[in-house]
């Protein structure tokens, strides 16, 4: 069982991998993507994702909190537990005069994390950190007499990862602290075209190009405090401070009618990206009841973008809480009994402010924790619907409903068999 378990998970991590290289090409459509670094992706996956995302003072023992990296040290001390997953996003913008559906499916993540001591433990993995796919076009009355109606475009596509490596140690008992490092790269692509409907005016182009690579740094904190047998409550906190980021920037821009082509080639040039905190906290009941609840911000005001500040970006904010029940994780006769079910929600201010407005979110989400045959595994199912923006103030509203599928694989960790 073991040998069709394994061959299982090598022909899951294919397939994923192989609707990831065609996912990749179609991240996000949202036109809000097309400011700053583009929409940003959360901090939490895996069972957090039908939990509202948090998960900041979550330990446990056979799934992997990235987020969090002091959780490292809670799996178990003979487990290595591989996780990756992919989503699906069905979206209908809406404005005051328009609206259009798209559909976005994309590979979310991998991760692995293991026991290195009975004190310490260690994970790295690879995620999204941000999605650019914009297409948004419109005619307006030039002031310019004689030259009438232009029609100015602006699209938009890339993405940014995070790749990371992490540890965390247990000093003394219900103390854990870790840290990750991140390293986060990628491309993104901004274009700009103005015509003029007199074929005898000149026309404009301009196109940004942002290549990400540098490094940063979480560190992560959980204290664990034992309330009666079985049953703890964890605070979580992590932190990232303020840091000169290196990036490659091109700018360029084609005059038509003229052919001249203004700009350079691409310049090493220091972004600013904002310091970061979290505080978390999580009750549990081993195998009965887990409930969480998360505050994060990121100071994305004193950023730059790059060189200097952009005044569209402002810091974020992000409330989340979620709970996990199972009913009998022991039970033999019932499978519906050990099914762990999961519900929660999210309030979040965006770093977007488009004409004084802060776009914000609100989503709710909930699923189940299907237990694998014979085995720790588990393979997570997650609904969220949600709207983001809305109509007023000339923005765009985003209802939208995302429906995750995340594997966990969990095998013991240097263990010699005599039989299999």
């Amino acid at each position: 069982m073991r040998k069709i378990n394994n061959a299982l998970a090598v022909v899951m991590v294919l397939i994923f991998c192989g609707i990831s290289g065609y996912a990749q090409n179609n991240n996000t459509s949202s036109p809000y993507s097309r400011f700053g670094l583009g929409d940003l992706n959360p901090y939490g996956y895996g069972r957090s994702a039908a939990m509202g995302g948090a998960i900041l003072g979550s330990r446990h023992a056979v799934q992997i909190n990235s987020a969090n990296p002091a959780s490292y040290t809670a799996n178990d001390s003979l487990s290595f537990i591989f996780d990756f997953g992919i989503d699906g996003t069905f979206s209908n913008y809406k404005s005051d005069n328009a609206s259009r559906r798209t559909n976005d499916i994309n590979f979310r993540y991998f991760s692995l994390s293991f026991p290195v001591t009975k004190w310490m433990g260690a994970g790295f993995g690879l995620q999204p950190f941000s999605d650019m796919g914009y297409d948004v076009g419109f005619s307006t009355i030039d002031s310019i007499s004689g030259i009438g109606n232009t029609t100015q475009h602006y699209f938009g596509a890339g993405s940014t990862s995070k790749a990371y490596f992490g540890a965390s140690i247990r000093p003394f008992k219900g103390l854990s602290i870790g840290a990750n490092l991140n390293y986060i790269f990628g491309r993104l692509s901004k274009n700009t075209v103005f015509q003029f409907a007199d074929a005898a005016s000149f026309s404009y182009s301009k196109t940004e190009g942002i290549r990400l690579r540098d490094f940063t740094l979480t560190y992560g904190l959980q204290y664990d405090m034992q309330l009666k047998k079985n049953r703890y409550l964890t605070l979580g906190v992590t932190f990232e401070r303020q840091s000169d980021f290196t990036i490659l920037y091109q700018s360029l821009a084609l005059v038509g009618g003229t052919d001249t082509i203004l700009g350079s080639s691409e310049a090493k040039q220091i972004m600013k990206m904002p310091s970061t905190y979290g505080v978390g906290l999580s009750y549990n009941q081993v195998n009965k009841l887990e409930i969480n609840a998360d505050y994060y911000h990121a100071g994305w005001s004193k950023s730059s973008f790059p060189g200097k500040i952009n005044e569209m970006v402002t810091d974020q904010d992000r409330f989340s809480a979620g709970f996990e029940y199972i009913p009998d994780a022991a039970s033999i006769r019932s499978y519906v009994k050990r099914v762990k079910y999961r519900a929660g929600a999210h309030y979040e201010n965006s770093y977007l402010m488009l004409n004084n407005q802060q776009i914000n979110e609100t989503g709710v989400s909930f699923g189940l924790g299907l237990p694998l045959p014979k085995s720790k595994s588990t393979a997570n199912f997650a609904i969220e619907v949600g709207k983001r923006g809305t109509t007023k103030y000339d923005l765009v509203k985003n209802n939208y409903a995302k429906v995750s599928l995340y594997l966990n694989f969990y095998d013991y960790w240097f263990i010699k068999r005599k039989f299999d």
